[in-house]
């Protein structure tokens, strides 16, 4: 993985000639079955996709409660995020969490999370990651926050404008390295919630780990996601969404468009790049140019997810 250098370089970028490396959050708009991510700050273009389709966004790695150098102030980097959503022109129709909502599974950073976020009266749909989950008793804690009309451990699938959400934990029983595990219960399930739908479907998968193998020796990548995969392979338009790696990174493999989000807390190193993963401290002035949102617009189209992102320190 290559640093491709400062925000605004990123952003004039192809997602699809690269994986980028980035800061944080992403809006997408769903027009037909293949989405596509836009800026949140490019309100003409926002508004647009809200008309021609159906708008969600994702947003992750929130770590509410962490107050360490990498960024001694999270939690007013997350309602930084939760400001410029507030700021659309248009409403997107729900809101995506890709896990890590809080840094320590304790119940006021929970709490916090909830309030933040839910200023946003958006709908809300979480996925935990493993500072949410990191023992049976926060397991437990986490379910009968999030848990009401799930299945197993906390995974779930929902119907939205024609595009089949599918909702996973991988953040359990974390194996070599950190690698993310579903495990044969929720594999099981996944399979059975496919069977019935037609291969036209289009599928959004979000978790947390990447369902893909980003770095392995970091633990970025899932351990089994290959027989999930395996599963998916007869749709014609699939997008994986995931957070984890505090970085945005896109890989497309056939039908399949993988996609990491930043975080609203701090960023990590590009894979490889430093001894080990974790929180990099970076100039304070230089901070919110590695954090952000990710938008998405679906539409009915043969056109790839193309990325288009923006940090929280462009006002552009």
């Amino acid at each position: 993985m290559t640093d491709h250098g400062d925000d605004e370089s990123i952003s004039r970028r192809s997602a699809l000639e690269c994986m980028i490396w980035a800061g944080t959050g992403v809006l997408w708009t769903v027009a037909g079955g293949v989405p596509k991510s836009l800026s949140l700050l490019d309100k003409a273009e926002a508004a647009e996709a809200a008309a021609s389709g159906f708008t969600f966004l994702q947003i992750s790695d929130s770590h509410v409660g962490f107050n360490k150098p990498a960024n001694p102030h999270a939690i007013d980097t997350l309602k930084e995020a939760i400001g410029h959503i507030e700021a659309l022109p248009a409403k997107p129709a729900f809101l995506l969490h890709t896990g890590d909502i809080t840094h320590s599974a304790k119940p006021a950073e929970f709490d916090d999370a909830s309030q933040i976020i839910g200023s946003t009266r958006l709908n809300v749909h979480y996925v935990p990651g493993e500072h949410d989950i990191t023992d049976a008793a926060t397991e437990k804690a986490y379910l009968a926050r999030y848990g009401k009309g799930t299945k197993g451990g906390g995974w779930y699938s929902f119907d939205q404008n024609g595009v089949h959400f599918i909702g996973l934990n991988n953040v359990v029983n974390l194996q070599k390295f950190g690698l993310g595990f579903l495990g044969r219960e929720q594999l099981e399930w996944l399979e059975d919630d496919l069977r019935p739908l037609a291969s036209s479907t289009p599928i959004v998968v979000f978790a947390h780990i990447p369902l893909w193998s980003v770095y392995p020796n970091w633990g970025w990548g899932t351990d089994d996601a290959a027989l999930a995969l395996g599963y998916l392979k007869r749709f014609g338009s699939i997008t994986v969404l995931n957070g984890h790696i505090h970085q945005l990174m896109q890989k497309v493999e056939g039908n399949v468009t993988f996609h990491t989000a930043r975080s609203t807390a701090f960023p990590q190193p590009a894979p490889g790049t430093a001894p080990s993963p974790g929180p990099m401290a970076v100039p304070a002035d230089k901070l919110r140019s590695m954090l952000g949102l990710t938008s998405v617009t679906f539409k009915r189209n043969d056109s790839p997810l193309a990325i288009t992102d923006r940090s929280l320190s462009d006002n552009s």
